[in-house]
């Protein structure tokens, strides 16, 4: 007997059409003949077609799993996890609170720094308090600013000064009200897969060449002339290294499924540091969530094969957990 999975793509982010892309693979990837795929597309307003799933267990005895590949708001942030736990059903990917705190990249940051893992220093301004001086004041230039809650580095701009700045902080509040401010690193991009619920694994990791100043929305999906290498040019000890520093940001957000994990190396001292973690990683041709799984030994079907068994499986485990009394 086939396994119905509803595949949920598009959704209300600035990751529309990337969800759309990712989607797609996905399901061309899905064996016909261990799956039957239920389509569940929401639109950049938020309506679901051809019908909502519904917050009431028992609603849906048609979906066996759910395979959410929502990028960015509404998505990837813990509200459609929320929606299926309320459901009852089994999904791929990080349950609500990895998902949520992974999402907002000044609470992924606070955890990884409460594990003494490394990040980028960096200041948090707010769409109502924009306030560029402590940024001025503790982190040279050049600088990263970011909305805190999206991807696909919507809203990310590089700058070289303060107006620059101002005006960096003016764009990435029309995304989010919560806006990260970071100390730009000189080196090398990099990142790596992590696959597994309780004995998550981390694949080899790749490296970004980006054909712009930095890997932008454009560089990533419209340009076509970033590079990537697979595996990363790097000695076996900062390999390793990377990879455990991957499991270790995996399990200090409390993800299961599936994340990518992404670095920055700094040229001048050689050290590493956790950009961010993404709980529901591209899919698309061109997404190297998948490529590095590839070159690590697991197929693009048998991936998503693995992910579907690891969505079941804490299913299962859950039924353990006691809610009333």
């Amino acid at each position: 007997m086939k396994l119905r999975v509803a595949v949920v793509y598009g959704g209300r982010s600035g990751e529309h059409e990337v969800s759309v892309r990712s989607a797609r693979s996905i399901m061309e990837a899905m064996d016909p003949a261990r799956y039957e795929i239920l389509e569940y597309f929401i639109s950049p307003e938020g309506k679901w077609s051809p019908r909502p799933i519904l917050p009431e267990p028992g609603a849906h005895p048609e979906i066996d799993v759910v395979f959410p590949v929502l990028h960015g708001t509404f998505g990837e942030d813990g509200t459609v996890q929320g929606l299926l736990e309320l459901a009852g059903l089994p999904y791929v990917g990080a349950g609500v609170l990895a998902s949520a705190v992974s999402m907002d990249k000044e609470m992924m940051k606070r955890v990884c720094k409460e594990r003494m893992l490394p990040i980028v220093d960096y200041v948090t301004v707010t769409r109502e308090k924009p306030d560029i001086t402590e940024a001025c004041e503790r982190l040279p230039f050049p600088m990263f600013v970011k909305p805190a809650n999206l991807g696909s580095s919507v809203g990310i701009s590089k700058v070289h000064d303060p107006q620059e700045l101002e005006a960096a902080v003016a764009l990435a509040a029309q995304y989010d009200r919560k806006i990260i401010v970071e100390r730009g690193i000189a080196g090398r991009e990099l990142e790596c897969s992590v696959l597994g619920n309780e004995t998550p694994a981390a694949s080899l990791p790749c490296e970004i060449l980006p054909s712009r100043e930095f890997y932008d929305y454009e560089d990533k999906y419209l340009l076509d002339r970033a590079q990537t290498k697979v595996p990363a040019d790097l000695s076996p000890l900062a390999t390793d290294q990377l990879r455990s520093l991957a499991v270790a940001c995996y399990r200090a957000v409390e993800c299961e499924g599936m994340a990518r994990v992404d670095f920055l190396l700094e040229a001048d001292t050689g050290r590493l540091f956790i950009n961010e973690i993404n709980t529901i990683p591209g899919f698309t041709s061109i997404s190297m969530y998948p490529k590095m799984w590839e070159h690590s030994g697991i197929p693009f079907s048998a991936l998503i094969d693995q992910l579907i068994a690891l969505a079941l499986d804490r299913h299962q485990r859950r039924k353990a957990t006691r809610f009333t009394r």
